[in-house]
């Protein structure tokens, strides 16, 4: 249930700061590449969500 909970945080967040990412779930585990296909790298977008992800992930443990 954690790696659902995780995913609809993340994908709440994306909503808000209209960025998307590439994601993986399996059972208990989500693999999530971040990249602007725009720009052919990493975005201040990019950042943004990887920073909300670092917080989210510190909360779980």
């Amino acid at each position: 249930m954690i790696a659902f909970s995780f995913m609809c945080a993340v994908a709440l967040q994306s909503e808000k700061i209209n960025h998307h990412p590439e994601w993986f779930n399996v059972y208990n585990k989500v693999q999530i590449t971040l990249s602007t296909h725009d720009c052919g790298g990493l975005s201040k977008k990019d950042i943004r969500l990887a920073n909300f992800i670092d917080q989210i992930t510190a909360s779980l443990k």
